[in-house]
């Protein structure tokens, strides 16, 4: 039987299994910052598309507005090379406006510079609902290695279970909401009013999924600390193992004598 099949102290996930891991709100934040890039990586996915659209306002002209927009992501994401810092979002908002870059320039429409994006946010915000309504919520498993609980929150801890599924929810609804608001400017609205509503949208809804998923992991109860238990039954079963070589030799030794 592993870690991730023992049944739980508790029923509610709250006994001496899940509270001799439990990492409390601090180790919350810093999961949550890590998963989702903090401030700075939601900045550094907002700002080229600021400044594609502000090039486009004053300039209309695709190319250059493509151009600087795709530069200035490269230099972010050399920015946190030279920093040593993680470049997971760095390069995903590098990948993501080149793209964008390229519908813009091979279509002559400066609208198709954001629906690459558009299209992922819907995509993901529909992924988000299939998998709260299926009980495989995915930001339990985004977080859950994060915490060090892997996927023993969908057995073990039942509390956690329900804040993940309600995490999930709110991540989708809230991006359902934005590409609700976004896809008819996209349809009927010009480049211009698409680009400034997408600046707008882009970092505030990120912060109310964060803050909502941080409410609803602070009142769940602590996650079960796979990880520790894993290296506990290992150094157990090391110490096993050298005590059966002790009583070979010892068992020898007394065959000699």
């Amino acid at each position: 039987m592993t870690s991730l099949d023992k049944p739980a102290a508790g029923v509610d996930g709250t006994g001496p299994v899940a509270e001799a891991g439990a990492p409390g709100p601090t180790v919350t934040d810093k999961a949550l910052m890590e998963a989702f890039g903090g401030v700075r990586g939601m900045v550094d996915t907002t700002v080229p598309g600021l400044v594609f659209v502000l090039v486009y306002t004053i300039r209309r002209d695709i190319h250059l507005a493509a151009v600087a927009a795709l530069g200035l992501s490269v230099l972010l994401a050399l920015a946190r090379l030279v920093r040593r810092e993680t470049l997971k979002h760095a390069f995903s908002g590098v990948f993501g406006v080149g793209i964008g870059a390229v519908f813009a320039m091979m279509s002559g429409d400066a609208k198709n510079f954001y629906l690459p994006g558009m299209l992922y946010t819907l995509g993901l915000a529909v992924a988000y609902c299939l998998s709260a309504m299926l009980r495989f919520p995915l930001i339990g498993v985004l977080l859950g290695p994060l915490m060090r609980e892997n996927l023993s929150w969908r057995t073990r801890n039942p509390g956690r279970l329900a804040a993940y599924t309600k995490a999930t929810w709110a991540w989708g609804i809230v991006l359902l909401a934005k590409s609700a608001i976004l896809f008819p400017i996209y349809f009927w609205g010009d480049a211009t009013q698409l680009g400034w509503v997408k600046v707008a949208l882009g970092i505030p809804p990120l912060l109310l999924c964060v803050y909502l998923t941080y409410v609803f992991l602070a009142k769940a109860p602590p996650p079960i600390d796979v990880i520790a238990e894993m290296e506990a039954e290992e150094a157990a079963e090391a110490e096993r193992k050298k005590e059966r070589e002790r009583e070979r030799v010892a068992g020898e030794a007394r065959t000699d004598s």
